[in-house]
This record gives C-alpha cells, sequence and structure tokens, in this order.
C-alpha cells in the first residue's frame, strides 16, 4: 500500500455547482486516505464543499477563508462512494 498523497486543485475562478462538481469528480480518481487541497473564488464553497464532504463521507480537514476565497484541505473517506 502506498502513503497517502496531498494533490493541489486549484478551481478558483469557476462559479457554483463546478467547484463541487469538480471536486467529487478530482476525488474519485484518488486512493482512500489521499488529501485534497481545493483553492476556490466561489463564495458559495465555504458552504457548499463542507455539505459535499458530509454528505460523501469525506473528511473536511480545514476550511481557511483566503484573501482571493477559500482553500479546503479533505481526506478522501475510505468507505465514500464514487
Amino acid at each position: 500500500m502506498t502513503s497517502p498523497t496531498d494533490v493541489i486543485y486549484d478551481l478558483r475562478g469557476l462559479k457554483c455547482p463546478l467547484p463541487v462538481l469538480k471536486t467529487r469528480r478530482r476525488l474519485k480518481a484518488l486512493y482512500d486516505g489521499d488529501r485534497l487541497i481545493v483553492e476556490t473564488t466561489d463564495p458559495l464553497a465555504g458552504i457548499d464543499i463542507p455539505h459535499f464532504c458530509s454528505q460523501e463521507g469525506h473528511e473536511l480537514l480545514d476550511s481557511e477563508k483566503t484573501a482571493e476565497g477559500h482553500r479546503f484541505i479533505i481526506r478522501k473517506g475510505v468507505s465514500a462512494i464514487g
């Protein structure tokens, strides 16, 4: 088994619902336990990404408001569907 990796995903400039849809797609390609660092400028991402993680079984490790928008650190859930 390989050790978990961190992947940075720049979604700045995209509007709802694209940040959540692209985050879902990227997480599907990762291994359980990998971390996805998502950067976005969409103001709704502050609500949508945490809700998505909760619904899909991923762990939201950190949520940070940045000068440009938001940064989320998500660990892919072991039991997450998709």
